[in-house]
């Protein structure tokens, strides 16, 4: 907000204030429950004008906390060709990757087997399942059918992987996992404290 719209709330507010003290007056309320009213007045407009003045900062505090809560804020330092991401606030580790030119949101899990995609990402990556039976996986939230196919290429930061195995399923609703099939594509990849570091 610039310095003419905050004059401009103070002016309005100020004016508000002029009315409400006119308005005790006129009523002749007592010195007394006149001065608190007024006190409890000032208090709100006080509060109103922070919050206008404010209200930019807030609203960029609250959308920084739910990206980073759901993961969306992610951060991915490049350090030569090693990557390093930041655990998110919810304790994983997040990262948009690249899907046969697609942006996805990969949930990065060391303990899932193959990377998983959700039906609508296959979709837009134009992935298609392969003409072979369907297979069953155990994931966090039970087994799950998923159909397989590949992903012509599967970049993160400057990693980038070719043909690699996918499962897709929509049991997954719209969460993407990144395995080891990936990872363990990688020369070398560590939790360092709050970083996860991928070596290519």
């Amino acid at each position: 907000m610039n310095n003419g719209d905050q004059a401009a709330d103070f002016v309005y507010l100020m004016a508000v204030l002029v009315l409400v003290i006119s308005a005790l007056m006129v009523r002749k309320v007592p010195i007394g429950r006149g001065l608190q009213m007024f006190a409890g007045w000032v208090i709100i407009f006080l509060a109103a004008f922070v919050a206008f003045t404010l209200k930019d900062d807030f609203i960029a505090l609250g959308k920084r906390v739910v990206d980073e809560t759901r993961g969306g804020g992610t951060q991915i330092v490049q350090a030569g060709e090693t990557l390093r991401i930041k655990q998110s606030l919810d304790g994983h580790f997040w990262v948009d990757a690249r899907v046969n030119g697609e942006t996805v949101r990969f949930l990065i899990d060391s303990g899932a087997t193959t990377t998983s995609i959700s039906a609508d990402t296959a979709r837009r990556a134009g992935i298609e399942p392969s003409k072979g039976f369907p297979a069953l996986v155990r994931t966090a939230n039970g087994v799950v059918t998923v159909e397989r196919g590949r992903a012509e290429t599967l970049k993160v930061g400057t990693i980038e992987r070719r043909n690699l195995a996918v499962h897709i399923s929509e049991a997954f609703g719209d969460m993407n996992v990144l395995g080891m099939n990936f990872l363990s594509s990688l020369s070398g990849w560590s939790v360092e404290g709050k970083w996860l570091v991928l070596k290519p």
